[in-house]
């Protein structure tokens, strides 16, 4: 009994100790994503880049989202994890700039990443510090996923403004359920151990919840 109970405190040691170096690595990715993307941002409002083609944008998004996935488990995964957040930063600039032209554009931008970041680190803390298992948000991530998607399409064909101000209301809260069932699946399986899939969830989540939290807010203020 004295045995088994030792077998299981080890087990559980290494799963902590594992769990830990998955949260430390994802994390650390996930900064240097962010300023990566940061930096491509700034490049492409630098160059003036005004529009990106849309068919353009979702052949590079997800072909380099599939290029990470295949290489998750390799180092060319980082490099393919820079190259997937550097695009999608660049792809932000034009929207950052068009945002600047606006009387009070600089203060939108300032409040939606204040707003994401406080997000961010508040729904992080609630999983990580609870420890409550979120697991059972992945079957509302999936279909909440393909109806998101639909209403986007339907959005760009309609131009319906109170349908863009649905889409980008769900993407928030798509974005912040994927963000706890992410950190979730960190803490709480231990198949969850490759911090260059999870870094990538987490970006993507952080970059929706931006770029929707900026959209309501320019609305709201009627821009």
């Amino acid at each position: 009994m004295a045995y088994q109970d030792m077998q299981a405190t080890r087990q559980q040691t290494q799963q902590a100790v594992s769990t830990n170096k998955v949260l430390r690595n994802t994390y650390g990715l996930l900064a240097m994503t962010l300023l990566f993307s940061a930096v491509t941002a700034g490049g492409a409002m630098a160059l003036g880049v005004e529009r990106i083609n849309i068919l353009l944008f979702f052949i590079g998004a997800y072909g380099l989202m599939f290029l990470v996935h295949k290489t998750a488990n390799s180092a060319a995964g980082l490099l393919a994890t820079f190259a997937f957040t550097g695009f999608m930063g660049f792809t932000l600039g034009p929207i950052l700039s068009a945002y600047l032209t606006l009387p009070n554009g600089a203060q939108l931008i300032a409040t939606a990443l204040g707003m994401t970041g406080l997000t961010f680190l508040g729904l992080s803390a609630v999983a990580l510090v609870t420890r409550k298992d979120f697991s059972f948000l992945g079957n509302f991530l999936m279909a909440g996923a393909i109806v998101l998607i639909l209403a986007m399409v339907a959005a760009l064909i309609f131009q319906i403004p109170s349908l863009s101000l649905m889409v980008s209301a769900g993407f928030v809260l798509f974005s912040s359920a994927a963000i706890l069932y992410q950190t979730s699946e960190i803490v709480h399986r231990a198949g969850e151990t490759n911090y260059i899939l999870a870094t990538i969830t987490l970006y993507v989540s952080i970059y929706n919840l931006f770029i929707s939290l900026l959209s309501l807010l320019g609305i709201m203020s009627q821009d």
